[in-house]
């Protein structure tokens, strides 16, 4: 009734539209169609000008009625005028199908299997049902994956439901949990065993399968990634249903499984050895390249845990180390010699400096109501703000990177917390990133190739005019056993560096975001073409992006073998996930079950 009557306005108030200026009065729809009947039925008029008054009838009266049976042909459900309007979304989504994208907001698909079980049994059920089916059921954790290597629109299984803490052994300082516990849950769980995860990747969302699944770390140079505190696993696998692998239990599979990106079976309950729960101290201090070249075996050696972030276009390289409060035989009393308003004074300037000269530029000089006080910014949303008003200009870039240059210079300090609070980091917004792992010697022996691979990375930058923002993320870790870890090696000493690049998406205009990662992929082409291969570099497994081209993919492909053992992972594919069930599009480009190259 409401359609029809809202229908019906909508044509009186169209009608009135063309004839308020003929007739002085809007007629009615039914006047309007008897006046249209008596002109097709009449003797057709000599005058042109009623001729053409009779075609653009005609054409209003075909408009209606093909609105009309738009209208009622796609009718909208019940509740469309209280959904949430969607970016790109053209028409209402039916309600069986789900939009799931990563946390960058850089892949997204669409898909109507997304199965959440919500213990083991149905799990289980889940994935025996598929693989008669041979219905894809992609493992998906938190969605983080920079590069969605969770996705596909085939079908997901998803185990956020399964996020138990399940035993908790504190005198071994083993944990065993359901495979869908997010980090920082299993964290809070864990505290009042006095235990905590041996290290963290930056953010504490993840789910434990997806972290471990793709190799995640952190940093510190005696510590592994974290699928190295995986002592045994749970894996409900396609063809061989549920098995449970260890160091002891079938080694040769657990190795290859532990950083499995999900391809060998979903992993549904995960046994970790965990540490003692630690109080940090944080030191945040500046520094420049040709300093650390003198101290970095020293940086590496004595502090637990160590990350540098080099400024493109400015000499500042920012040092935070993280060691034990007894350490330091109790907190630092030292003070900062600067407040965080007066660190974030030199963004503040350059970004009331820059909006104004970009209005004017605009010729628009009024401000916007809108626009967020930036005295209630903080630092990473204060550079996505200013990053935001002219991404891909180098100059702009440039200042934004010396601004932020002299806000590290005014943070330095120190700061105490416990581990899971001082180990992450903020990383800004949305963005995209490519990170690589690469040997770096050991610590009594450091290489220097991870000083020289920033070295040659920033003059490429310069050479080159890339609109880099800030930070340049260096870590390292320990090596890793599992045989798919980017920092695999079997020798003990093995120390490897991670170098992540990055250009931030601060916006959600179409044409920039467009602009921005043409111009961030070029940035990673450049990287990859001069320095990966003489360093023996090789993609986070959650950052690589697949190339569109073969010759690309092919030369993808080729580097993969050299490094991993690509036929030993194809066969246990084969052998747990006949099917394919498990697989996606990026699994299929990266490791192609047939021989031939694709």
């Amino acid at each position: 009734m409401f359609r029809a009557s809202h229908f019906r306005r909508s044509l009186q108030s169209f009608l009135h539209h063309n004839h308020r200026y003929s007739t002085g009065k809007s007629p009615t729809t039914t006047e309007f169609l008897r006046g249209f009947s008596s002109l097709s039925s009449s003797t057709p008029p000599s005058s042109s000008s009623d001729a053409e008054i009779r075609k653009y009838i005609g054409y209003t009266i075909l408009l209606l009625g093909c609105g009309a049976a738009t209208y009622y042909s796609f009718p909208f459900p019940d509740n469309a005028k209280h959904k949430k309007a969607q970016l790109f979304r053209y028409a209402p989504l039916p309600e069986d199908l789900h939009t799931v994208s990563n946390w960058s907001g850089t892949h997204e698909v669409q898909t109507r299997i997304f199965l959440q079980p919500e213990n083991l049994g149905e799990l289980e059920s889940i994935v025996k049902e598929s693989n008669q089916k041979k219905q894809k059921i992609r493992p998906v954790g938190s969605g983080l994956s920079p590069n969605g290597i969770g996705l596909t629109k085939a079908g997901m299984v998803n185990l956020a439901l399964m996020d138990k803490i399940l035993e908790v052994d504190k005198d071994k300082k083993l944990v065993r949990v359901q495979a869908g516990i997010r980090v920082q849950q299993l964290v809070d769980g864990i505290k009042e065993y006095g235990l905590t995860l041996q290290n963290f990747a930056s953010i504490r969302e993840q789910q434990i399968g997806g972290i471990v699944q793709v190799g995640a770390h952190g940093t510190g140079a005696r510590l592994p990634p974290i699928d190295e505190q995986v002592v045994s696993m749970k894996l409900v696998s396609p063809a061989k249903g549920t098995i449970e692998i260890s160091k002891e239990k079938d080694p040769e599979l657990f190795y290859l499984a532990r950083c499995g990106l999900g391809g060998l079976g979903v992993v549904a309950e995960v046994t970790l050895q965990c540490v003692e729960r630690q109080e940090l101290v944080e030191h945040t201090f500046v520094s420049n390249l040709k300093e650390i070249k003198k101290n970095h075996k020293k940086f590496l050696s004595e502090n637990k845990h160590v990350k540098y972030l080099h400024i493109p276009y400015t000499d500042t390289v920012v040092i935070v180390t993280c060691n034990p409060v007894a350490k330091w035989k109790g907190p630092p009393k030292s003070q900062p010699k600067y407040t965080k308003e007066e660190a974030l004074q030199p963004l503040q300037d350059l970004y009331k400096e820059s909006l104004w000269k970009y209005r004017a530029a605009a010729a628009n000089n009024s401000s916007d109501e809108n626009e967020p006080d930036i005295n209630q910014l903080s630092f990473t949303e204060l550079r996505d703000k200013l990053i935001a008003l002219d991404p891909i200009n180098k100059e702009h870039v440039m200042k934004i990177n010396q601004a932020e240059a002299e806000f590290w210079r005014k943070s330095e300090g120190y700061r105490v917390g416990w581990s899971d609070e001082i180990l992450g980091f903020d990383c800004g917004g949305q963005q995209w990133v490519s990170e690589i792992c690469f040997p770096a010697g050991s610590i009594s022996k450091p290489s220097m190739k991870d000083l020289e691979y920033i070295e040659e990375l920033i003059q490429l930058i310069e050479k080159e005019n890339i609109p880099a923002p800030a930070p340049i993320e260096q870590r390292w870790t320990a090596c890793s056993k599992s045989l798919l870890s980017p920092a695999y090696s079997p020798a003990e000493a093995d120390v490897f560096s991670w170098v992540g690049i990055i250009m931030y998406l601060p916006t959600m205009d179409a044409r920039q975001r467009k602009q921005i990662t043409e111009e961030f992929f070029h940035y990673r082409n450049l990287t990859y073409a001069h320095l990966w291969d003489r360093y023996s570099a090789y993609e986070h497994w959650a950052k690589i992006e697949v190339p569109k081209d073969k010759e690309g993919l092919a030369a993808l492909q080729v580097r993969l073998r050299k490094k991993f053992p690509v036929d030993a992972y194809n066969k246990a594919r084969k052998e747990l996930d006949p099917n394919h069930i498990l697989s996606n599009n990026i699994l299929e480009k990266l490791f192609p079950l047939s021989d031939r190259v694709s």
